[in-house]
């Protein structure tokens, strides 16, 4: 459990750096179109993994800097309009939360995702950018609430658990 600034901070860079990694290598084994191969993301190979690592490292940056500033905060909000701590299943609240972070961060990183690697770096038409935004975000957003709440939460619990299990 979180107990001081500095614990919050540190658990905020490893669960940023879990979702946004995550995040990279499913939208890197989609760019470099596993998806679409007999076999489908069963046949990617290694090189996704470092190319998404690359994309990884500042787009983690990203995920930490908005869900300090306003992600966080509405997944706080959304998960205390249903559920009480006082009264419902603690872990019943953190998934309210996770939800709710979840739902605000991705449609988020999907704009930033867009007007980076779509606008800026791919070349597409401002113009275009709604249309790019949503269907970025229904690409991602399944992938981010699965990998949210099955893998870098839970990791992410666990690694702050092992660094602070003394504290």
């Amino acid at each position: 459990m979180i107990k001081t600034k500095t614990q919050g901070i540190i658990f905020g860079v490893i669960m940023s750096y879990a979702m946004a990694y995550g995040m990279e290598v499913y939208n890197m084994a989609i760019k470099m179109g596993f998806s679409l191969q007999p076999g489908g993301f069963s046949s990617m190979t290694n090189i996704v993994f470092r190319e998404a690592l690359k994309e990884a490292a500042y787009m983690g940056l990203f995920v930490l800097l908005f869900s300090s500033l306003w992600g966080n905060r509405l997944g706080a909000a959304f998960a205390a309009r249903h559920c009480d701590p006082a009264k419902d299943n603690p872990y019943f609240c953190r998934l309210l939360r996770q939800g709710g972070t979840v739902a605000v961060m991705c449609p988020t990183m999907s704009l930033v995702a867009s007007i980076l690697f779509s606008v800026i770096l791919g070349g597409a038409s401002w113009v275009q950018l709604p249309a790019i935004w949503v269907g970025t975000v229904l690409k991602n957003f399944p992938m981010a609430f699965l990998w949210n709440f099955f893998a870098a939460a839970p990791f992410s619990h666990w690694l702050f658990e092992k660094i602070f299990q003394n504290s």
